[in-house]
C-alpha cells in the first residue's frame, strides 16, 4: 500500500520564538520531523508539505492574530525543512488540509492510501486533517514527537482524540 508523509504547518509564525502564533522551543520538533523528512526521502515514498496560507481579511483572524500570510515570511517553510525536488506543496486556508485543496486528488493519483502526518499544531491542522483523512478512508499514523502546540493539555487531547475517536494509530516515537 502506497503511503505518504503530510508535513503540516511547520512555518515561521510557529516555529520562531517571535512568530505569530509561535508554539514555543520548536528546535526538537524540527529535527524530528526532519529526520522523518530522510527517511520517508530514502525509501521513495512522497512528502507532501502542507502549507497554511491566508489573506489578509481571513475569518480565521477572528479567533487567531494574523498569521502566515500569503507572500511573508511568517508563511514560509522552515529553512531546515526546504521541500526538494520530487516534494509536494500544498497550499490551505483552513484547518485542515483537505477542506479546499486538491490533496485528496493528488493522494489518489499517487495511489496513497496511508498516512503519517507531522508537524503544527496537534490539536487544530494536525486534528482536523487526521478527522478528514479517516473520514475518507486514510489510515493515518502520527507520533507523539513529530507534532506539537503551543497548549499542551488541548496537545495531549487531540492526540487521545485522534487514538481513541478517529482510529489513528498514535506511536510514541
Amino acid at each position: 500500500m502506497a503511503k505518504a508523509l503530510l508535513i503540516i504547518d511547520m512555518l515561521n509564525d510557529f516555529l520562531e520564538t517571535d512568530g505569530a502564533l509561535s508554539i514555543g522551543e520548536s528546535q526538537e520538533i524540527i529535527q524530528n520531523v526532519s529526520s522523518r523528512v530522510k527517511e520517508w526521502r530514502t525509501d521513495g515514498n512522497p512528502v507532501i508539505y502542507i502549507v497554511d496560507r491566508h489573506l489578509p481579511q481571513d475569518s480565521e483572524f477572528e479567533m487567531f492574530p494574523p498569521h502566515c500570510l500569503a507572500g511573508e515570511r511568517g508563511g514560509e517553510i522552515v529553512g531546515e525543512l526546504t521541500p526538494q525536488e520530487g516534494d509536494f506543496v500544498i497550499h490551505k486556508r483552513r484547518y485542515s488540509a483537505f477542506f479546499g485543496t486538491d490533496l485528496d486528488l493528488t493522494l489518489r493519483e499517487l495511489g496513497v492510501r496511508e498516512l503519517e502526518l507531522a508537524g503544527v499544531c496537534t490539536q487544530i491542522c494536525i486534528l482536523y486533517t487526521a478527522a478528514d483523512a479517516r473520514m475518507l478512508n486514510y489510515d493515518v499514523t502520527v507520533r507523539k514527537d513529530c507534532v506539537a502546540s503551543f497548549d499542551e493539555e488541548a496537545h495531549a487531547f487531540a492526540l487521545n482524540e485522534m487514538e481513541k475517536t478517529l482510529g489513528v494509530t498514535v506511536k510514541d516515537a
